[in-house]
């Protein structure tokens, strides 16, 4: 098969988009290469630091260690409770303050431009502004000023990106899912009011656009808060799960569609 036969949607679901690099560690032990990837939200980070050369095992070491809190900086509530320039910064480190036109594959960021109501996809400058706009939880971040575009989480109105994987040439798009739920975790503050609230609309928007993925994965979180700062070990551990029991499935339909014919591309 020729051009890009795989590519991944990785989607928005905050500290359960760890999850996604459970999926990708699996994926790569089973040979399977990514040929582009997109994200929304978390999944934008980490489709971010993957597409930038960053090995998953590091990946999964960072997540686990890194003291999430220390990057929050909190403002005067005008536009958001946090400013992002703290959590920007670290973006920058980790995605070694690439352009798109540096990344080892072929990458795309969404976001939503609240002031037009649009779906944006980003595909081109630096990749950390891309990510930094897409995970603007609306409310709690400060919106992202981007090519004369006020920019916010790109969960609210593209959950997991497929058709920007398409976008980008792939043939077979493999979607993660994070955002699936029976019940919805516990409401503590003010923060999980509004995160959970978007949770629920992505949650309908996305029911029909799943029918456009070739493969859906969705990793079994239970009640894991998209705001929690610990348990990513869990949210990490469960991708891997999700992904391995997905696996016989996914090389099925990789083998019909010529990609696999003996467990490698």
């Amino acid at each position: 098969m020729a051009g890009m036969p795989v590519g991944v949607a990785l989607g928005s679901g905050g500290t359960r988009g760890f999850a996604h690099i459970g999926v990708l560690q699996v994926l790569s032990e089973a040979g399977i290469a990514v040929d582009c990837i997109a994200g929304s939200s978390m999944g934008a980070l980490i489709a971010a630091i993957y597409a930038t050369g960053a090995p998953l095992e590091q990946m999964e070491r960072l997540a686990t260690h890194l003291p999430l809190a220390r990057f929050i900086d909190v403002t005067i509530p005008r536009l958001g409770l946090v400013s992002g320039e703290r959590l920007e910064k670290l973006i920058t480190l980790l995605t070694k303050g690439k352009t798109f036109a540096q990344a080892d594959l072929p990458l795309a960021i969404v976001a939503t431009d609240v002031e037009l109501g649009e779906r944006v996809v980003l595909t081109e400058g630096l990749i950390h502004q891309a990510v930094r706009a897409s995970i603007g939880i609306p409310g709690i971040f400060v919106p992202y000023r981007l090519a004369n575009r006020l920019l916010i989480d790109g969960g609210v109105i593209d959950r997991v990106p497929i058709r920007a994987v398409r976008e980008l040439g792939a043939q077979i798009v493999i979607a993660v899912d994070v955002g699936l739920f029976d019940r919805l975790p516990p409401i503590r503050h003010v923060v999980d009011v509004v995160v959970q609230a978007i949770d629920i609309m992505e949650r309908e928007v996305f029911r029909y656009r799943v029918l456009d993925a070739d493969f859906v994965v969705r990793p079994e979180l239970e009640l894991m808060s998209s705001t929690a700062l610990s348990g990513v070990d869990k949210a990490i551990a469960a991708g891997r799960v999700a992904m391995q029991s997905a696996l016989p499935g996914l090389t099925t339909l990789l083998r019909q569609k010529g990609v696999m014919t003996d467990g490698t591309k």
